[in-house]
């Protein structure tokens, strides 16, 4: 359950559930002029903090036809009273009653409007209000010229509610979009400011907070709403970060790793030190013979077990006193190479919560996927990225235009957990759910970092409740995890140096950097 403190910042609405929930506030009652001024008033005060007028003396406004241009120049009139220099483009005729209201009193205070972009040109910052959410069609001449212009310029730009030009549930460009160094997403988050597709264009995003009532967000939406952000309040509460004064390793969990090969002799010590992280009271893995002694030296602590191998240095089965009934969870596929395809499906076979990723998923593909995981009947979570989702579910990922309805469909077929990996994590489980993860960094788009990942849901899950419930809570929170340190890393070290084994010496720090910074 979501609490009311969160609700704002946690929630992720399309456009139509946005137009619902303001309809009634509307209907209740409040004015839209009222709410525009209140936004305005917010963006004005947002403006004047981080880019004051000693700093930036002239601002250019976009303005826009509708209510999106109403707000800008709301916050036109407001800065023009404290002192900046503001110069409007309006190329628009044609307004909304309220818009038309404040372009004609801002007219009247002397600011001036023009219809050709270029006037804005020498301008410090510019504040884009030309769309906001609910554009669906494709942008045209004047106006798509006049924002390829924008984006050629090297001011900062912040946009309203939504960089203007892009679609507000999928991200997508719609002919062109203006690429904004600030994204003020009002009242709730977009659907798009989470989209992959929309990052090169959404810059830093923060929400403004006009309030929303509860009431008529979860009217919408209900109780649990159907795509939600992870925060850091959602993530921390599902981590192990407090124990039982009496309690010993037995209760903390077991996992057993099954990975590596002698090509990928890494993966198992990436995947094992990201299960150690997590603080799992047992940690088995399972790797070829050969690698045994190096596994070992880098995870003392770990029971390493060395499987029978192939002449190409893969695991060929597990060894008999293997009982995989044993163990709390299973995770299986980092550098396991093609070769381990009965393993695997011994794996899938088993009654035990199941984490798949890498070959363990490539392995899965040449099979009938739907089938194999609908006869499951433990917790499966799948963590592909874009390559091996296309692998495992090739008719869902061709018509894929939005990562969001893509995981949420693979989800309720398979009835498993699906984590589809990528700058913005989306995460789906069998009964509609979508969540995402709001934060990363470039940094991680490295080989190995995502043993990392298998290797913290793993170690979560075998600690974490055994419901479906609780194991999609326990994989948010590793998704989030992963990305703090390699933010940390990054932050510490810049983006070139955070290699896997790095980012996995940063989990603690990041868990801690979080809690101390509050």
């Amino acid at each position: 359950m979501i609490s009311k403190i969160s609700l704002h910042n946690q929630v992720v609405v399309t456009a139509a559930q946005m137009r619902a929930i303001e309809e009634r506030v509307f209907a209740a009652g409040i004015p839209v002029a009222a709410l525009m001024e209140k936004v305005g008033g917010l963006i004005s005060r947002w403006v004047q903090t981080h880019y004051p007028p000693e700093q930036c003396p002239q601002v250019g406004i976009l303005a826009g036809p509708g209510h999106n241009g109403g707000d800008a120049l709301v916050v036109a009139r407001e800065l023009h009273f404290r002192g900046y220099r503001v110069v409007v483009y309006q190329p628009f005729s044609k307004m909304k009653d309220l818009t038309h209201h404040h372009a004609r009193y801002a007219h009247s205070l002397g600011l001036t409007f023009h219809d050709s972009i270029e006037a804005l040109q020498f301008s410090d910052l510019i504040l884009d209000g030309l769309f906001g959410f609910g554009l669906e069609r494709e942008l045209t001449d004047p106006v798509k010229g006049a924002i390829d212009s924008l984006n050629q310029w090297s001011q900062p730009v912040v946009s309203i509610d939504l960089p203007s030009g892009l679609q507000t549930d999928t991200g997508a460009r719609l002919g062109t979009a203006v690429r904004a160094t600030w994204t003020l997403c009002l009242g709730l988050w977009k659907q798009s400011l989470l989209q992959e597709q929309a990052l090169e264009f959404v810059g830093q995003a923060e929400l403004i907070d006009f309030d929303l009532p509860i009431a008529d967000i979860q009217a919408v939406l209900g109780e649990e709403p159907a795509v939600q952000r992870i925060t850091a309040e959602q993530a921390l509460a599902y981590l192990p970060l407090s124990r039982p004064p009496s309690t010993h390793k037995y209760q903390m969990g077991h996992v057993l790793l099954i990975c590596g090969s002698l090509p990928y002799a890494g993966a198992a010590i990436l995947c094992g030190l990201g299960a150690r992280a997590t603080g799992v009271g047992m940690l088995s893995i399972a790797v070829p013979e050969s690698l045994k002694p190096m596994v070992l030296a880098q995870l003392p602590e770990a029971l390493v077990i060395g499987c029978p191998e192939t002449a190409a240095g893969g695991i060929s089965r597990l060894p008999a006193e293997v009982q995989l009934d044993r163990y709390d969870v299973v995770a299986c596929g980092p550098g396991l190479s093609l070769e381990a395809d009965r393993l695997v499906q011994q794996v899938l076979e088993s009654d035990r919560p199941l984490v798949l990723d890498a070959d363990g998923l490539n392995l899965l593909a040449q099979h009938n996927v739907v089938g194999t995981l609908k006869n499951r009947q433990a917790p499966t979570v799948l963590t592909p990225h874009l390559g091996e989702f296309r692998r495992l579910f090739p008719k869902i990922a061709e018509t894929m235009v939005c990562r969001i309805t893509a995981v949420r469909s693979v989800a309720e077929a398979t009835g498993t957990i699906v984590l589809l990996k990528g700058a913005r994590i989306v995460i789906g489980n069998a009964q509609g759910r979508i969540w995402i993860n709001p934060d990363s960094t470039p940094a991680l788009a490295r080989g190995g970092t995502g043993d990392v990942l298998t290797g913290l849901i793993g170690g979560l899950m075998a600690q974490g409740g055994k419901s479906r419930d609780g194991m999609a809570a326990l994989v948010q929170s590793a998704a989030w995890w992963h990305a703090q340190a390699g933010i940390l890393a990054a932050r510490e070290r810049t983006e070139l140096g955070v290699d896997a084994f790095t980012l996995s010496q940063s989990l603690i720090p990041a868990i801690a950097d979080v809690l101390r910074l509050g």
